[in-house]
């Protein structure tokens, strides 16, 4: 038989949180993009905050969450939308964790926010390459992906940064 469960406040913080991600990403969804494949990634600006404000297994289920609840809203689950998103998010957890290890001093908001921005692409081409598009001309791609992961992850991170400055809940 199975147990009555009870959900506890940090099950509840993250639904909040993975909520507004999911929301933040399916607004981002709507938005035309300049260049195929080129989003600001602006639900990572949650899973930024959540790991400095809770820790890395809350941001890690924020992430997680929303890209499978994305993925369900959007019709995309299991598709190969959903694997390049999972592929991405998985790298760029991967990067956020080993960045939270390196010195404070030189590594903050910013700096990981472009570690896993470049991390997110990274994922995402692998899975180009390697299952949707498996030619070598894919490597083509690598420089305009870099530029937009350098541009959107530093302004990501600008704004995490200021959001942790100003202390938000």
């Amino acid at each position: 038989m199975l147990k009555h469960f009870q959900p506890s406040l940090e099950d509840h913080r993250i639904a909040k949180l993975a909520a507004f991600a999911i929301a933040l990403h399916m607004l981002e969804a709507v938005v035309p993009s300049p260049l195929p494949g080129v989003k600001p990634g602006i639900a990572n600006i949650v899973t930024l905050y959540v790991m400095y404000q809770y820790g890395f297994v809350t941001a890690a289920w924020v992430s997680l969450l929303r890209v499978l609840a994305s993925s369900l809203l959007l019709g995309q689950f299991l598709s190969p939308g959903f694997a390049l998103s999972l592929a991405g998010a998985g790298l760029s957890l991967a990067s956020l964790y080993a960045g939270m290890h390196l010195p404070k001093r030189w590594f903050g908001p910013v700096s990981l926010s472009v570690l896993a921005a470049v991390a997110h692409i990274a994922g995402q081409l692998l899975v180009v390459r390697f299952w949707l598009i498996p030619h070598a001309g894919v490597a083509y791609l690598v420089p305009v992906f870099a530029v937009a992961a350098l541009f959107f992850g530093t302004i990501n991170g600008l704004i995490t940064a200021q959001l942790l400055k100003s202390k938000v809940p």
